[in-house]
C-alpha cells in the first residue's frame, strides 16, 4: 500500500507590519499595546501574564478580500458572503507572461475556469512596499476579462497587483473588474504573493475574513493546501 505524502501549505498573504505602505496615500496601520504584560501582572495571579496587542488600520490593508458591499450599496458585506465562496476552493493559476499589463479575455479562454478560485500571477508582488509597486505598469485584468470569468463561472478572482483594476490616469476612475465581478457575487483578493510556488491546479484556495458587518472589504490570512 503506497503511503499518501501529507499536503503542504503554501503562504499566500503580505504580512501587515507596523507602518507599512499597502496602496501610496493610504494610512498606514499602527500596531500597538493595549494591555502590555508587564501592565497585565497586577491583574492576575503570581506568574501569570498577558498581552493584548491593538491595532489601528484601514480595511484595505495587507492582502485582502473584496466582497459585493465594497462597490455595490445593495451588495452583501463581510457577513453575507458564503463560506463556499471563500474556502477549500479548488484552484487555479493563471500564469501572466512578464511583462504583461492588461489581462483580456484571450488569456483566460485556454483555462476550465467554472467553480475556482482563479488566480492571476502577475510576478508584480515583488515590487510589494515598493514606488514601483503603484507604477503605470502594474499588472490588471481588463473589463472583457472580467465579464468572461463572471460568464464562465469563476467562484473568486485574486491577484498578486495592486489593483484587479487599471490604476492608471487614462482609466478615469472607473472600475469594471470590480464592477463586473462583485455585481455577480464573486469576491476579490488582492495583493496576494507566493503564486510561483502553486502548480496550475491540483490545490485548493482558502482567503476568508472575519464576520464584520457593515464592511466589505477586510485582510485575510490567503493560502493554498496542495496535495
Amino acid at each position: 500500500m503506497t503511503e499518501r505524502k501529507p499536503a503542504r501549505f503554501v503562504e499566500l498573504s503580505q504580512v501587515i507590519t507596523d507602518g507599512m505602505t499597502t496602496l501610496p496615500g493610504w494610512q498606514p496601520p499602527r500596531i500597538t499595546d493595549w494591555l502590555t504584560r508587564e501592565a497585565s501582572r497586577s491583574r492576575y495571579a503570581p506568574g501569570v501574564e498577558f498581552h493584548v496587542g491593538r491595532i489601528d488600520m484601514i480595511a484595505n490593508t495587507g492582502t485582502y478580500l473584496d466582497a459585493p458591499a465594497h462597490r455595490w450599496a445593495d451588495g452583501p458585506d463581510l457577513t453575507g458572503v458564503p463560506l463556499d465562496r471563500l474556502a477549500d476552493l479548488p484552484g487555479l493559476v493563471v500564469r501572466v507572461p512578464a511583462g504583461t499589463h492588461a489581462v483580456g479575455r484571450s488569456m483566460l479562454a485556454p483555462y476550465a475556469v467554472a467553480g475556482r478560485a482563479v488566480l492571476l500571477h502577475t510576478g508584480w508582488d515583488a515590487h510589494f512596499g515598493t514606488d514601483r509597486y503603484a507604477g503605470p505598469d502594474a499588472p490588471h485584468l481588463t473589463a472583457e476579462g472580467a465579464d468572461w470569468l463572471v460568464e464562465a463561472g469563476a467562484t473568486l478572482v485574486g491577484i498578486d497587483s495592486i489593483n484587479i483594476d487599471d490604476m492608471t490616469p487614462a482609466a478615469a476612475g472607473e472600475r469594471p473588474a470590480h464592477s463586473a465581478l462583485l455585481a455577480a457575487g464573486i469576491p476579490i483578493v488582492e495583493h496576494l504573493t507566493g503564486l510561483a510556488a502553486l502548480p496550475e491546479e491540483g490545490f485548493r484556495f482558502t482567503a476568508a475574513p472575519p464576520m464584520v458587518a457593515g464592511m466589505g472589504t477586510f485582510p485575510v490570512r490567503a493560502f493554498a493546501i496542495v496535495d
